[in-house]
């Protein structure tokens, strides 16, 4: 983790709008922005109607009365049944990942977690292929999400998925395999040469060792098997048994403790917060999660409640991945596009193409996120992806532009009233600008360069002057499209 080096001075303690750091649009946006894939407008105008922290238990307990999706007919297949099937394994593989494109869109707090653990405990389905084991392991990350992170790490073990890929299904007592010995310490529960030796390493492997039975069936489900395991003596944080696997994880647990939740904590913090760790809320977040027995909904709940979290200082300070660029786009406007569930294609695409394959990261270290989301050679597909979608929404239905317009809030980064029809222009550029930046646009030049787009060069200048123009105005909805491709360029519209 960063050292201490957060501007972001607040506390933990719990956030109660005042007059003077009132509960707004911008506020509502960034905890939608973070905990889930954006609010439309309607969750939006709901959200002004209560409190931070009621939404946020709100929108928690959701989550946790979600069950897991149900699992395809595939889901326990082997090989050859793939192979004897309609489809080939690709395309049985890419249906799972648009069920999870779909879950994204929908399930709000469950599934924006089960990103996050699909980015913390890696699996790349090339490696392992098969779509039953990419099944069994999405199925495993929705159930955990919100769970007892001790638990979750068990089962995530000794799943299909990331038995094959970290090489678990090769561990035997002759030759033990350290690949996810290494990883489980280093990458799941501790972090790089953190709390542990090169000889914890091999003893862990032995402990390890005997997940390897498949019956000689490809694909099939990976067993314990006995004559596989090592049963010797082995020494593990200083601890000797003859330790299995239930075994190191309970000495994990016994022994590095607070390593273990402030690595956890350390990466909630860097992908719901800022990439910048504040090492004292960090702190303060393992204490609540050791206190806790590693409960996840119960830590993110004092995390997102928190002063900490809606601080100005936290407020754009993370760069949208491609999920969350186009997913909360489409998801805080609610247009409707043609062809309904197709469009699940295009955004699985679009978000592979932009450097974020569902339930294929890059490595096993993951997507890093932030400026590696923004390099030049993205940056014009990051631009053409929102412009997709309002062309698709346009051609769908032009007359949805002027009805997202009415009813926006308005005022103070959108803590007044309602948008009705207006001939003030410069009133409507700032709900929309309030809408869809995270901090609103403060810069008064740029603000004055988007009242310009939105006006546009086809109506003339006295129009919004002597009051001929109002969001009546016939082409209003041009206009919006106008300023929501600009928008996409802006790079303050890259943040969240």
């Amino acid at each position: 983790m960063m050292s201490d080096t957060s501007c972001n001075l607040a506390s933990l303690a719990e956030y109660v709008p005042t007059p003077g750091n009132p509960w707004n649009v911008n506020k509502i946006h960034h905890l939608y922005r973070r905990i889930a894939f954006g609010a439309s407008k309607n969750e939006v105008l709901t959200a002004l109607g209560t409190t931070p922290a009621a939404l946020v238990d709100q929108l928690i307990d959701d989550a946790l009365a979600l069950n897991t999706t149900p699992a395809p007919a595939w889901a326990l297949w082997n090989r050859d049944q793939f192979e004897n099937a309609p489809l080939d394994t690709f395309e049985y593989r890419d249906l799972g990942k648009d069920q999870m494109i779909t879950d994204l869109l929908q399930n709000k707090v469950r599934d924006r977690l089960t990103l996050f653990w699909s980015n913390h405990f890696v699996t790349e389905d090339q490696v392992y292929r098969s779509p039953a084991y990419q099944s069994q392991y999405y199925t495993l990350l929705q159930m955990h999400a919100l769970g007892n992170f001790r638990d979750f790490l068990y089962d995530i073990g000794i799943c299909n998925a990331m038995l094959v890929y970290l090489n678990g299904d090769e561990n035997v007592r002759d030759r033990p395999n350290e690949n996810y010995a290494r990883e489980l310490y280093e990458l799941f529960t501790m972090g790089v040469d953190n709390g542990y030796t090169e000889n914890d390493i091999q003893e862990t492997s032995k402990a390890l060792t005997g997940y390897v039975n498949t019956n000689n069936i490809p694909w099939g489900d990976i067993l314990f098997d006995a004559g596989e395991f090592s049963n010797g003596t082995k020494t593990i944080f200083g601890q000797t048994g003859s330790w299995n696997y239930d075994d190191v994880i309970n000495i994990l647990f016994q022994e590095r403790s607070s390593l273990v939740a402030n690595f956890i904590c350390g990466k909630l913090y860097t992908y719901f917060v800022s990439p910048t760790c504040n090492e004292t809320i960090v702190s303060e977040m393992a204490q609540t999660f050791i206190n806790n027995n590693y409960n996840i909904a119960t830590v993110l709940r004092q995390l997102f409640k928190s002063e900490h979290f809606f601080n100005q200082e936290a407020i754009g300070a993370i760069i949208k991945s491609p999920c969350d660029l186009n997913l909360s786009f489409f998801n805080e406007t609610s247009f409707s596009l043609p062809g309904g569930v197709n469009h699940i294609d295009f955004f699985r695409n679009t978000n592979r193409i932009l450097g974020q394959e569902v339930l294929n990261p890059i490595d096993v270290e993951g997507w890093q996120g932030d400026e590696d989301w923004i390099s030049p050679d993205l940056l014009l597909g990051r631009w053409e992806s929102i412009r997709y979608i309002v062309g698709q929404a346009w051609s769908h239905n032009n007359a949805q532009f002027k009805d997202f317009m009415i009813g926006l809030p308005i005022g103070e980064l959108g803590d007044g009233n309602l948008m009705t029809t207006t001939d003030d222009v410069v009133l409507v550029v700032r709900a929309l600008t309030n809408y869809f930046f995270p901090r609103g646009i403060q810069d008064p030049v740029l603000f004055d360069e988007l009242v310009g787009v939105f006006k546009t060069d086809s109506i003339p200048d006295n129009y919004f002057q002597d009051g001929t123009w109002t969001l009546d105005f016939i082409g209003v909805e041009t206009q919006l499209v106008a300023l929501l491709n600009y928008i996409s360029e802006i790079p303050e519209f890259q943040l969240k």
